[in-house]
């Protein structure tokens, strides 16, 4: 339905398709392109496009850039158009969006915002339409989206594979009946996907007429306020789809049929407030937002009756009719917002945690994480955390030497020079072997973020760990804003836990963090020597992903008389990986041991006390290593 009401009404902004893999997610995408209408182009009709966008695709492939061609053969700059130029009045479809790398993110959204794509590069300036329905599919396992790339689809799906078995059966049974005779299966389904195609032209041919009341563009705005989104995307979309899915009904305005319809499609992927949040709408939240927006809109009725009645100007002005403790009594009527508890009892806080454990409860307060930064150039995956060669990224400069690509303009500088010598007096530049120029791309790369928790007794007393799991929370959401791997060990008792092996998906590493298990006494060089496991395993996996170990703990090693000697000699040998390390201090008080920095001594890394992590308390870039 998504897809279909986009195909009604292009302006919606298009479709994201979450789902787990195997859904056919691909599939039902790639046949929307069949039943769209032909469109007008370049003076002739022709069928939409569906063009795909490769998640490994340059920048120049997708915006456009110089015919080399044309400027080697006739010596004049041409410009070549792109993907986006061939997405003009069809559909861009990405398949696994969320890999989609950051640079080419950004051109997309202002493509998708503006209809246009605007180059101004290696001395081109161009400009043409780019018109397209943006559709997206993505497996969240593999890493969420950006959240500026997710408000720009104008609507979201979550798919899952059925559990039902004569429907699983059924599935199979088409697929194996389409291997043996894919022409006998298309003709079987002909005429139904011939009706679909002329009831989506029928609708995209009336869409344009079907009134939108004031009283849906209430219920409208009404059930967008109770949600509590951002911006004013969310009632546009809204407002759109629900107009669509009246004219897919054949309905000469829109019902209250058509908002619902339009809010289950519009609003879960807007109403995420943080990267953590559970996606998803609740139908019970739904239907009170639905019943709201009635009262609203009757109570609206009933103000403006009475203005009508009443000849005089009201004083108080428009509403004036209404009771003014009205707004409050439905503030109180609201339930109230959760407050995060402390997660322990003051007999908890007094526990030292030696002999008994307890969950770790609602982290602290959550912050704007400062960067922290893995110092020299690396090459891995493309991400937002440090610095990196690229092969993808911007072009900075030429060089003489191999680089990512051929440098076209530095190539073309570096002939002009000779051309009088090489005899060129009309035709073609010639060039020399000793012209071509690389490119020098930069851009930013991923790392494996690998956390490893103090949740000892001696942390969880005074709601310590509190803050640390909400300083926590703060580093894994910006690891989930610089696309990271995160991996998360904890150290308690009598040995470290991996609770999290390395993923991309930190939304499962915040769930694993909220249920984590606290108390006892604190292995520290157990827990060290685990991390190092996990990046030696994690480095054979992804060779080029660099490892940044966060180490939060206040530095007291328990659990034998040697046990801080052992702490330390962990610590050395996890240094001696190569990975980047960092010790956040969680020490409190008056009295302050100083372990944690010694042990960011035997870890060859940086330091930081856990109150400096917040980026608006201090300025700069926290260097992992020395």
């Amino acid at each position: 339905m998504a897809l279909i009401l986009c195909a009604v009404h292009p302006g919606i902004g298009g479709v994201l398709v979450r789902g787990e893999k195997g859904t056919a997610k691909s599939t039902v995408v790639r046949a929307l392109t069949a039943l769209l209408p032909e469109v007008e182009h370049s003076g002739e009709r022709r069928r939409a496009r569906l063009v795909e966008l490769p998640v490994g695709a340059t920048e120049d492939r997708v915006v456009g850039s110089i015919d080399l061609e044309k400027v080697l053969r006739d010596g004049e700059h041409a410009f070549q158009p792109g993907l986006l130029a061939d997405a003009h009045q069809g559909v861009l479809y990405v398949d696994e969006v969320n890999l989609l790398h950051d640079h080419l993110v950004d051109v997309l959204l202002d493509a998708a915002a503006m209809g246009r794509v605007h180059v101004e590069r290696d001395g081109i300036s161009h400009s043409h339409p780019a018109r397209f329905v943006l559709v997206g599919t993505m497996n969240p396992e593999e890493g969420e989206l950006r959240p500026q790339l997710l408000d720009r689809f104008g609507l979201a799906v979550d798919v899952a594979a059925s559990r039902d078995v004569d429907v699983r059966m059924e599935v199979v049974r088409r697929r194996l009946d389409y291997e043996r005779d894919p022409d006998l299966f298309a003709a079987r389904y002909a005429e139904q996907d011939a009706d679909l195609a002329r009831r989506i032209a029928a609708a995209r041919v009336a869409v344009d007429g079907v009134e939108l009341s004031d009283t849906e563009l209430r219920r409208i705005a009404s059930v967008c306020a109770s949600f509590d989104v951002e911006g004013m995307r969310a009632d546009l979309v809204l407002a759109r789809t629900a107009t669509a899915h009246a004219a897919w009904r054949g309905a000469d305005a829109v019902a209250e049929e058509d908002v619902r319809m339009a809010a289950e499609l519009t609003l879960p992927h807007r109403r995420r407030r943080d990267p953590f949040d559970e996606p998803g709408l609740d139908p019970e939240q739904l239907d009170d937002a639905m019943e709201k927006a009635d009262n609203d809109a009757r109570a609206n009725e009933d103000a403006n009756e009475d203005a009508d009645e009443d000849p005089e100007p009201d004083p108080d002005g428009p509403g004036g009719g209404e009771n003014p403790s009205e707004p409050q009594n439905e503030a109180s009527n609201e339930a109230p917002k959760e407050t995060p508890k402390n997660g322990s009892s003051e007999q908890e806080s007094r526990d030292n945690g030696q002999g008994s454990e307890r969950r770790v409860g609602a982290p602290g307060p959550q912050f704007r994480a400062r960067l922290l930064e893995i110092p020299g150039v690396g090459d891995g995956a493309p991400g937002r955390r440090s610095r990196s060669r690229s092969t993808r990224g911007r072009t900075v400069r030429s060089t003489t030497e191999r680089g990512s690509g051929l440098h076209l303009v530095g190539t073309l500088f570096a002939a002009a020079g000779h051309q009088s010598a090489r005899g060129r007096v009309n035709g073609p530049m010639r060039l020399a072997p000793s012209d071509i120029r690389g490119g020098v791309r930069e851009g930013r790369e991923g790392n494996l973020v690998l956390f490893v928790v103090d949740a000892s007794g001696s942390m969880a007393a005074r709601d310590r760990l509190t803050a640390v799991t909400g300083a926590v929370v703060s580093l894994l959401r910006d690891a989930y804003q610089r696309r990271d791997k995160v991996a998360v060990v904890t150290v308690r008792g009598r040995d470290a836990e991996l609770v999290l092996p390395p993923t991309s998906s930190v939304e499962v590493a915040v769930r694993r963090l909220r249920a984590m298990r606290t108390g006892g006494r604190t292995p520290l060089a157990e827990g060290f020597l685990r991390a190092r496991s996990v990046v030696l395993r994690e480095r054979v996996r992804d060779p080029r992903r660099r490892a940044l170990v966060v180490s939060l703990t206040d530095g007291r090693a328990t659990g034998g008389t040697d046990a801080v000697v052992r702490a330390k000699r962990a610590a050395g040998m996890l240094a001696d990986t190569g990975a980047a390390s960092i010790v956040v201090d969680c020490e409190t008080g008056m009295v302050r041991l100083g372990l944690a920095a010694e042990l960011a001594d035997h870890l060859r890394g940086g330091y930081v006390r856990l109150a400096e992590l917040s980026a608006q308390q201090v300025a700069g870039v926290v260097r992992a290593a020395a």
